[in-house]
């Protein structure tokens, strides 16, 4: 199956050279290009990505805004952040903006390809610099409640895979379910956690020492 992709930066050279190589990749293509957050925004509509790659600082309308209003029109596409920005000041708005994934435009192409697998594989991937920073500013707001008093056991069993970045079908492997338990129970437990997406998820688990 073909990952269709979204590059949504405002400079030319980047949309381009992405585009190049990703295009190569035998399981992409690039089904569209957009300049700004609005751009990205109207093209999610208009072309259904599979996923968006997404800049953070663009005109019109930054990466952060559009990842937001994306997710909330058409939450099955998966949004990875390519940015030079590694502080917590752009890291924490995109992950609750609800980016599956987190890369520095320094990233090695290989691995940028390897993260586009993975997020489309109900993984959540972030870059070293950026899980310290999440884990950092987790930690500095931890709750006194109990943020899995609603889960049952086997909701707590599959957070706890989540939060090892397993995917759902290496979930359903450890667990000796079906696939499609886990992704219902997956669906379940993220609003009893009140959390967006897995990445979320996994996070909240790390910072309370579930995982």
């Amino acid at each position: 199956m073909m990952i269709r992709i979204l590059i949504a930066d405002d400079h030319p050279v980047v949309r381009r050279g992405l585009g190049f190589f990703l295009g190569m990749q035998k399981d992409m293509e690039i089904t569209g290009e957009a300049s700004n957050g609005a751009e990205a925004l109207k093209m999610a509509g208009d072309l259904k990505p599979d996923l968006i790659l997404m800049d953070l600082s663009m005109p019109e309308m930054d990466g952060i805004q559009a990842a937001k209003l994306i997710k909330a029109s058409f939450p099955d596409i998966s949004i990875i952040i390519l940015t030079s920005y590694a502080d917590q000041d752009h890291v924490i708005p995109a992950i609750q903006a609800g980016a599956s994934g987190y890369q520095l435009k320094d990233v090695d192409p290989a691995e940028l390809a390897r993260t586009i697998r993975a997020v489309l594989n109900g993984e959540h991937k972030l870059h070293p610099k950026v899980t310290n920073h999440v884990l950092a500013h987790l930690a500095g707001g931890k709750k006194e409640t109990n943020p899995f008093a609603e889960l049952t056991a086997r909701e707590l069993e599959v957070l706890k895979e989540i939060s090892k970045g397993k995917s759902n079908r290496e979930i359903a492997a450890s667990l000796f379910i079906t696939e499609k338990t886990v992704k219902s129970h997956v669906s379940n437990l993220l609003p009893k956690l009140q959390v967006s997406d897995r990445t979320q998820a996994a996070l909240l688990a790390v910072r309370e020492g579930l995982a």
